[in-house]
């Protein structure tokens, strides 16, 4: 493993008896960056996580944490690295503060004036006990945990569920903070603007192969442009090839053209009268979407022919 990868991850498989969970997966995270890591609940996600955490083995496959094997370096690596789950439980009659002390001290120890700044950005109150707290509140307490310790990876899957937008804001600034530092993270979530505004690379993940990953500049580079247009004559729109998924209601026209023909549409737009003219790049949710939409149907039809079977 080069020692720039906090994560690396080749040809991994995992089976649930016949079932296979995850098949190939192949995920990198180097050192001071964030990987977002995307899909639909049942894709794999916590599956990968999982192994990288070492609650599960791998069927096949290589898998590397920080120079170290997961399933057998599971002590000495989570000394090195933070867990940060969607649905936080903490001790019922601890405190926040003495929540956040001991997970440091289990993960090596924390920089207290991190932690004293974590803590009011925050507006965390450490006093209140774990049975007082509610879910946004046990979510803080896990990431203040975890950003305020000395750990080489963040593993983050769905962190700031039950946050308000204000401390997402926070969030992505601690989670920048800690990236500058060189601290590796993997970023899990279903939050699109969250893991576009952090991520560096992405890896989507359906049925539990990668079937993305890159930049988000590279993916980006997939997927459509959003048009919205004025036009003075709306006729013979449907012959213009590059135009798809139209949509005309009156002088409005809504539709979608692959990046490298944009220039193409402008043109064609242009003849008919342009008075108004929008184009948004395709979003990480667009994205996403279109991932999951564009399953050629036969295998939907297996897929659900192997659902029926297993019943």
């Amino acid at each position: 493993m080069s020692d720039r990868l906090a994560i690396d991850v080749e040809g991994l498989d995992k089976y649930f008896g016949k079932f296979q969970a995850l098949n190939g997966v192949n995920l990198q995270v180097p050192r001071g960056q964030v990987h977002g890591f995307l899909g639909p609940n049942g894709a794999g996600k916590s599956t990968t996580i999982r192994v990288l955490l070492g609650l599960l083995h791998a069927d096949a496959g290589r898998v590397r944490l920080l120079g170290g094997d997961p399933w057998r370096d599971v002590v000495e690596l989570h000394r090195r690295l933070a867990y940060v789950p969607g649905d936080v439980s903490l001790w019922p009659s601890m405190t926040g503060g003495e929540a956040i002390d001991l997970l440091g001290s289990l993960r090596g120890g924390l920089d207290e004036t991190r932690r004293a700044d974590l803590v009011e950005r925050f507006e965390l109150d450490t006093t209140k006990r774990g049975r007082q707290y509610s879910k946004g509140n046990r979510q803080k307490v896990a990431i203040v945990a975890a950003l305020a310790s000395n750990v080489d990876l963040l593993i983050l899957d769905e962190p700031t569920s039950g946050l308000d937008p204000l401390m997402e804001q926070v969030f992505q600034e601690a989670v920048a903070e800690a990236v500058a530092r060189g601290t590796g993270v993997l970023l899990s979530s279903h939050i699109m603007s969250e893991v576009e505004a952090l991520a560096d690379r992405v890896s989507i993940i359906r049925d539990g192969t990668i079937v993305e990953t890159g930049t988000l500049a590279e993916i980006r580079g997939h997927a459509r442009n959003t048009v919205h247009v004025t036009l003075e004559n709306v006729d013979g729109l449907e012959s213009v090839p590059v135009l798809h998924d139209l949509e005309v209601s009156g002088s409005q026209v809504h539709a979608t053209v692959d990046g490298d023909h944009i220039g193409e549409a402008v043109a064609a737009l242009t003849q008919r009268g342009i008075s108004a003219l929008t184009i948004e790049p395709p979003s990480l949710e667009s994205l996403f979407l279109r991932l999951y939409d564009d399953e050629p149907e036969e295998q939907q039809e297996a897929a659900n022919g192997s659902k029926a079977g297993n019943r």
